[in-house]
């Protein structure tokens, strides 16, 4: 997630800047290739135009189907703090027996706090997997460059942060859940498990009981949510179809402004290759802001901040369990937040 207020002119051209080149190099080539004598090649404004407005409503559409997706994906993880709270609180207060020493009902509340706690950063890794569709999984360069745009733009530049997070031990019973295909399922039915024999063994209220395995289901509703928007893409036919239609319009815009930057005389030509750059150079941005905003789980910079929200859930429940040695949030780094 970008938390600057305003996008630096550096941030814009790291992001998209490099599509200036190909751009300026072909419009280019249509100023001199009609320069030495190919009107020919030159075609009537109107029907560019056409092309223009129809392609502009198509990417607008994409766009705000991807904005739906991002705002969906940090609803969800906005839901699952809440109910990390509630599941913190009520574990705090609901678990006790008389005559127990006050260590062991510490234990039993650790236990289920750390397994919680456990399930949230196991299911950020398990949403950070690439799937087919997304652009580190691309073949050759761009595969290649997606890679090293989310190592120096995304995750990558949090690892200190997850060094710091694999001191704590919250996963000492991880061998019980790694025989599973998905472990973060796995560890909420460890934590309805513990619960069932916390009540057997009256630490826990059936009432109580039914009351916090009502906030487990929220976690299994949560997960499934988050993973629907991880496993399902935006529609293949909306995407790529966008992409190509850029394509076709930003190969037909010298054609069609060429013959009306003549009209202004010698100079006019050559005039058509910044504007012609900077109207194509907008048509670009605006298909890699939906590109890059589908897929909210992806580790890129402008990501749903899974990692920071993660260690504000961890630094609340370690409180509420009372403890003092407590992790400090996730503070931005070059503007992004993880």
């Amino acid at each position: 997630m970008l938390v600057r207020k305003n996008i630096t002119l550096k941030g814009i051209l790291e992001f998209a800047g490099h599509h200036f080149w190909w751009l300026t190099a072909y419009m280019f080539i249509i100023a001199l290739l009609y320069k030495l004598g190919w009107q020919w090649i030159s075609i009537p404004w109107l029907p560019v135009s056409l092309i223009g407005t129809a392609v502009a409503f198509y990417v607008g559409f994409k766009n705000n189907q991807s904005y739906d997706r991002v705002w969906e994906a940090r609803k969800i993880w906005g839901a699952i703090v809440n109910s990390s709270r509630s599941w913190a609180v009520m574990i705090n207060a609901y678990v006790r027996k008389p005559d127990t020493a006050d260590a062991e009902i510490k234990t039993i509340k650790t236990a289920l706090i750390y397994r919680h706690i456990a399930w949230l950063y196991t299911l950020r890794e398990q949403l950070l997997v690439p799937t087919q569709w997304e652009h580190v999984s691309l073949k050759h360069l761009f595969g290649r460059l997606a890679a090293q745009r989310r190592e120096r733009f995304g995750i990558g530049q949090f690892k200190d942060f997850l060094n710091e997070h694999q001191k704590h031990n919250y996963f000492h019973d991880k061998h019980t859940w790694d025989f599973a295909a998905n472990h973060a399922t796995q560890i909420i039915n460890l934590q309805s498990q513990h619960l069932a024999e916390l009540e057997e063994q009256e630490f826990l209220h059936m009432r109580r009981q039914l009351d916090t395995q009502t906030v487990l289901n929220d976690f299994y509703d949560h997960q499934g949510r988050a993973e629907r928007i991880k496993k399902f893409p935006l529609p293949r036919q909306y995407a790529n179809l966008s992409f190509i239609f850029n394509c076709i319009f930003i190969f037909l815009l010298p054609l069609g402004i060429v013959a009306e930057f003549a009209k202004l005389g010698e100079a006019g030509v050559w005039l058509m290759i910044p504007f012609g750059t900077i109207v194509g150079w907008i048509y670009v941005v605006m298909e890699l802001i939906g590109d890059y905003s589908e897929n909210p789980f992806e580790g890129l910079g402008t990501d749903v901040p899974m990692l920071s929200i993660c260690r504000t859930i961890e630094i609340d429940m370690l409180q509420i369990l009372g403890e003092t040695e407590i992790p400090k949030p996730i503070q931005p780094v070059n503007d992004v937040l993880m």
